[in-house]
């Protein structure tokens, strides 16, 4: 039985040659893929969640993998309906999201790792979500650094792309590769395996289920066809010339400007150098020259286009067209727009983006700044995110968080602000964060106030430090809890430089392409060691949501939850005595005789 590592590297070079893939459904019976999947999902915060059986990462063991793989080998394994709940969107509606049940999620898993290692090496470079090493930061760094020049955006985003995915273009598009009719028939069934809302099973028609482990790469499969689309098809039409014409108007100028000198007319040099700087030297309305950019980052795509606004209108109509004709999907009409790029700003990813237009701006006498593209942070961005630490438009504290010691309040603080700032270093406008900075940390002082009954200047004054940064030092707050014979836990607020950092990567946390080493988990699963009664015999995984829920006030800890908080993991391999012992509250986990 070849080890997981060695399955997906063959899979990875069968697609960067182009290979077809013909018995792809027998790499179900490795147990190894099961192992590995198993190690990447039970960390996951969704790992506790139950489907509609119940089933969680509690209680997974050897036999676990074997009752799959057997299923799997006989053709008998049925993906359950996942369990629907709905979680609110920014614009005040809900969307719908399924919980899949444990096994299911480690099928989806194995089924993920297999579909992405063979399709990764074929995706477009223009795709960027929910792909290893590439994310949100990848792609606006694409457009910052290759969309010179642009005259319009198109902003198109597909209406409820993952709920509208047809299944019959999914498969045939899966079969133009995978020549395995039980691997694709595996998928149809976790296609349609339908979600249970109100107790009531619905059938799925349409889309691939979101909150699945699988949807992300199912997606990039199916919109994959609309990169090659545009790539092969739009680009060429729409890409063509290999520098403007010279402007004629810039050019008499330029001649007038050299005669003048040659006189010693230097009224008139002055005066046609200023008008030189105001004109552009090239022709903005060269017919031979025109320019189609593209980027994607999972439904949301933006081209970038240099020409008349009419060919940008025909752009949109022949990509509306494709997406409903070849894929059956539809473009939402209120969200694609045609934005100019030099008086307006198209929104991408939570960013700005606009093309800059300044005749003033000159570095060794040539305009530097026309056409480059600036990326910039929405006001309404540091208004919304102002908000929940504002009453009545001033910084207040927050009640909610002063039952928290202080290392915590400090770090809820520092996290949300941080992780903020850092989404938005490529902006050449981030230093506009600084209200937000101001408005948390004055929030954040307040809180820290009210829960010592003190004042801001003392907080402020307890917790200021200085932190070495690659630009100089940098005021920020700190808050330690020293640990014997440890190292302290340290947490800070603020502390960063906010400037652009244009090399600045972000990037999803999607596992990267090489496999990682086996989990320790998988390695204390595979000694068969129960860690509580040290007996060799047939164990499984005893796992808790987090190590807080161990924490119980006024109450003595169990010996089980000892062992987990000493050792600091949610998870402890136990035998089936000391698990029902867990489960049962017994004070002990000595099994009776």
């Amino acid at each position: 039985m070849q080890n997981a590592e060695t399955v997906l590297s063959v899979l990875r070079d069968r697609g960067r040659r182009g290979l077809p893939l013909e018995e792809l459904y027998r790499q179900l019976f490795n147990p190894q893929l099961y192992l590995l999947a198993i190690g990447r999902l039970y960390s996951n915060h969704g790992a506790m969640t139950p489907g509609v059986d119940g089933e969680t990462a509690d209680g997974t063991s050897l036999a676990t993998v074997d009752r799959i793989t057997d299923a799997m080998r006989h053709e008998r394994y049925r993906f359950r309906p996942a369990r629907r709940v709905y979680i609110p969107k920014k614009n005040g509606k809900k969307r719908p999201l399924g919980l899949p049940s444990w096994s299911d999620k480690i099928v989806g898993e194995v089924v993920r790792l297999l579909l992405e290692a063979y399709y990764e090496p074929r995706f477009s470079d223009h795709s960027h979500g929910f792909r290893p090493r590439r994310g949100c930061h990848t792609a606006l760094g694409k457009v910052a650094d290759t969309w010179t020049g642009t005259t319009w955006f198109i902003e198109g985003d597909i209406a409820d792309c993952f709920g509208s995915l047809d299944h019959d273009v999914m498969l045939s598009t899966l079969a133009a590769n995978i020549h395995d009719n039980r691997f694709l028939r595996l998928l149809r069934n976790m296609l349609q395996a339908g979600y249970l809302e109100d107790w009531v099973r619905n059938a799925t028609l349409s889309g691939a289920p979101q909150g699945g482990v699988t949807s992300p790469v199912l997606s990039n499969i199916y919109l994959d066809r609309l990169d090659r689309f545009v790539e092969t098809v739009l680009i060429p039409e729409y890409t063509r010339g290999v520098v403007r014409a010279k402007n004629p108007a810039y050019q008499r100028t330029e001649s007038a400007l050299r005669r003048a000198r040659q006189r010693g007319d230097h009224t008139a040099t002055r005066d046609l150098r200023k008008r030189l700087h105001g004109m552009p030297s090239m022709d903005p309305q060269d017919p031979g020259y025109r320019r189609l950019r593209y980027a994607r980052y999972a439904d949301d795509t933006l081209l970038g286009f240099t020409g008349p606004k009419a060919e940008a209108e025909e752009i949109k109509n022949r990509l509306a067209t494709f997406l409903h004709e070849d894929l059956k999907l539809e473009l939402s009409q209120e969200k694609t727009l045609i934005t100019h790029a030099r008086t307006q700003a198209a929104s991408f990813l939570g960013y700005e983006i606009t093309i800059l237009h300044n005749d003033r701006k000159m570095t060794r006498g040539r305009r530097t700044a026309n056409g480059t593209v600036a990326l910039r942070v929405p006001k309404a961005v540091i208004r919304a995110k102002s908000a929940p630490y504002l009453t009545r438009g001033k910084p207040a504290h927050r009640p909610e968080l002063t039952n928290y010691d202080d290392h915590t309040i400090v770090g809820i603080y520092g996290s949300r602000y941080r992780g903020l700032v850092q989404y938005y270093l490529l902006a050449g406008d981030v230093f506009r964060l600084d209200r937000l900075e101001w408005v948390m940390k004055t929030s954040m002082l307040k809180t820290l106030a009210a829960k010592h009954r003190s004042t801001v200047t003392t907080m402020a004054n307890k917790y200021k430090t200085t932190v070495a940064t690659p630009v100089g030092p940098r005021r920020c707050f700190e808050a330690r809890v020293d640990r014997a014979d440890r190292n302290p836990l340290v947490t800070r607020f603020g502390g960063i430089p906010l400037r652009r950092q244009r090399k600045a990567v972000l990037t999803d946390r999607n596992p990267a392409l090489p496999a990682p080493r086996r989990k320790e988990l998988i390695t204390r699963l595979q000694a068969a060691r129960c860690e509580i009664c040290d007996q060799r015999t047939t164990v499984e995984i005893h796992q808790v949501p987090t190590l807080a829920d161990l924490v119980r006030t006024g109450r003595p800890q169990p010996a089980w939850a000892q062992l987990m908080a000493e050792k600091r993991r949610k998870t402890l391999i136990v035998c089936t005595p000391c698990h029902d012992t867990i489960h049962a509250r017994n004070p002990t986990t000595t099994p009776t005789q």
